[in-house]
């Protein structure tokens, strides 16, 4: 076998299940390890920093493989933006934006803090009568896609890791990024079960529309759909398959038709939905997280998983990290590892991650003994 594999072709072998040098090491650097390496604080971050850069500077550090995300920029025609800030104390900021379409106003605010990730403080939509309004303008036929920024960084980051067109989120999220995460529940239990099949429909239709378009675009070869609260940890198996499983499924579907990759982000529990990502069709599925937040336990629970996947999803992820890479020892990283190439051992689909994002306070030694233990014959 040649060994003259790059880390995005790695990671796109484990994806099509195709042969390869080695599985992939992939540490999931998001926001704080990234922010820590390049030492600017998390406004910076956001706001001065492209991401695309920051994560190919993580991931040359360690030299591993990885996956980030690309956006384009939206604009709707005929909404109005404005956007304003005010200091509320050392180091944080709210951040006040004001959308206007069609007679109708939604306002929402953001806290901006040196230390952790911007947050949605106020959600668009506080009333439910204005959540149609709010879903028109958001699905408004008059829309633009700037991909310009995107294939920049596709170019940019060339082979040093893998980087995916950001699709969006699930259908529940979407309704909960207008209401946050309490009204999307109300809303989605208690509005007539028509008008939210027929409102999700018009969501994946559009994600399909912004699907081909970036296909015929742009070079990307893989699409990301993530995942915030579409999860069986907080929407159980129930809703969350009656809500999102037909759209992921709709989507995947197409992205194939297209010649593309689909990668799931799904956070929390995944036991009980390993045969649906199957039925998806998803290509790779992440970050498969230990207890407490996830149910992928020791090596019992990830040969369970690889038998449930039955080499038709790539797993990807599984090291805690918090448990074992920030208060654990450089052993505690090998063993997790260690475990997850014994219960994938002959498999080509799966990738040796992290259970979400690696944290800024992770001590180095830790993450040196994740990716050595993983890139170990």
């Amino acid at each position: 076998m040649s060994a003259a594999f790059t880390p995005k072709q790695r990671m796109l072998a484990a994806y099509r299940g195709q042969p390869c040098d080695r599985p992939p090491v992939a540490p999931e650097f998001w926001y704080y390890y990234p922010a820590r390496l390049l030492g600017v604080d998390m406004i910076a971050f956001e706001r001065d920093v492209p991401f695309w850069l920051a994560l190919k500077r993580s991931f040359e550090r360690w030299s591993c493989e990885g996956w980030g995300a690309a956006f384009a920029d939206l604009r709707i025609g005929g909404m109005s933006l404005r956007r304003s800030e005010t200091a509320i104390g050392e180091g944080r900021y709210r951040e006040t934006t004001v959308q206007a379409f069609a007679g109708h106003r939604f306002e929402s605010t953001k806290i901006y803090d040196k230390r952790e990730p911007s947050a949605m403080e106020r959600y668009p939509v506080t009333d439910p009568e204005d959540l149609s309004a709010y879903l028109a303008m958001a699905l408004s036929p008059e829309f633009e896609l700037d991909f310009s920024a995107a294939i920049r960084g596709h170019t940019a980051v060339g082979e040093t890791y893998l980087l995916e067109y950001w699709l969006g989120v699930p259908f529940f999220d979407w309704i909960a990024e207008a209401t946050g995460f309490e009204g999307a529940v109300v809303w989605v239990t208690s509005a007539p079960q028509r008008e939210v099949e027929e409102l999700r429909e018009r969501y994946q239709t559009r994600i399909i529309e912004v699907l081909r378009l970036a296909a015929a675009r742009t070079p990307f070869e893989s699409f990301a759909v993530g995942c915030s609260s579409s999860c069986n940890s907080l929407l159980g198996p129930t809703l969350w398959r009656k809500l999102d499983k037909p759209f992921l499924t709709a989507v995947t579907r197409e992205a194939h038709r297209l010649g593309k990759l689909l990668h799931m982000h799904f956070h929390g529990r995944s036991r009980q939905a390993l045969e649906d990502f199957v039925q998806i069709g998803a290509d790779c599925v992440c970050p498969f997280e230990r207890p407490p937040g996830g149910d992928i336990e020791g090596a019992a629970g990830l040969r369970a998983a690889r038998s449930a996947l039955a080499e038709a999803v790539t797993f990807n992820g599984n090291v805690h990290t918090v448990e074992t890479l920030i208060r654990g020892t450089p052993e505690d990283a090998r063993r997790e590892v260690r475990e997850i190439k014994g219960a994938f051992q002959g498999s080509r689909r799966f990738i040796i991650g992290t259970g979400d994002q690696v944290g800024g306070e992770t001590p180095d030694e830790n993450i040196a003994a994740l990716i050595e233990e993983g890139k170990a014959d």
